[in-house]
């Protein structure tokens, strides 16, 4: 599907396409996406937790945040300074709303989620998210993860105390702390503004993306196909045959 905007003087298409799978080695899918019909924003979560807990929490998560942005940002006149807060305010009440169900249901006790997004507002993106679900950006064919992981490992690497190579196979790899269901899952989403260029492709994706390829090989990917959906296709395909044991749900973004 293509929308369009413009940025300076140049008129710029969105064409993009989305694919999420159970995987080979889950029973159900706990990761849910979220795209706007007017490319307002992007979403993808991450569930997790026990029976059909993280289902719920991701379900909540692309749920209450699109109705809190709407709420917050006028996406057509918005001042650019304000976004970022309204970003985080829409995150910090989905959180509130994910542990206050996960105390009222015992099924859905330490429920929790990712989120990361990709925010439209005038002829910008605002890019950010909490836990390891990442937004990848390829410009003039190189590839740059815009996202920072919440987890572990993550902090690990930016204490110098493990390389990002150890990272890769670390026992702590998965291990978050920070996400949304906890205390600290609404302290902020990292956000960042990103001015997008014609021929930029944006991702967002699961971490079942990036346990299943290498950023090499999506960097690849991402390139190799005029068409988003079958771009999605791609990575998610890639991804299950690179042994990722987990759900695998990516979104993909053309500017054109």
């Amino acid at each position: 599907m293509i929308n369009e905007y413009k940025t300076g003087l140049l008129m710029v298409g969105i064409r993009y396409g989305a694919v999420s799978i159970t995987g080979n080695f889950r029973e159900n899918n706990e990761d849910n996406y979220y795209i706007d019909s007017l490319s307002k924003y992007f979403l993808v979560a991450d569930g997790m937790g026990g029976q059909s807990a993280g289902e719920k929490a991701s379900q909540l998560a692309i749920e209450l945040i699109p109705q809190k942005l709407n709420q917050l940002i006028d996406f057509e006149n918005h001042e650019t300074n304000q976004v970022i807060p309204s970003i985080d305010e829409a995150v910090s009440h989905a959180n509130m709303e994910i542990m206050a169900f996960g105390e009222l249901d015992p099924n859905c006790r330490s429920m929790g989620t990712t989120i990361v997004f990709a925010v439209h507002v005038r002829d910008k993106f605002f890019i950010g998210g909490v836990g390891d679900s990442r937004v990848y950006l390829l410009r003039n064919s190189s590839l740059h993860q815009l996202t920072t992981d919440h987890s572990l490992t993550q902090a690990l690497v930016d204490a110098g105390t493990i390389t990002p190579e150890e990272a890769e196979t670390h026992r702590y790899k998965n291990v978050l702390y920070r996400y949304l269901g906890t205390k600290d899952g609404g302290s902020g989403t990292q956000a960042r503004q990103l001015d997008p260029v014609v021929q930029d492709r944006i991702l967002l994706c699961s971490d079942g993306v990036t346990d299943g390829i290498p950023d090499e090989k999506l960097q690849d990917l991402l390139g190799q196909f005029d068409d988003p959906v079958t771009t999605a296709e791609k990575i998610v395909e890639a991804a299950q045959e690179g042994g990722s044991k987990d759900n695998i749900t990516c979104i993909v973004l053309f500017m054109e």
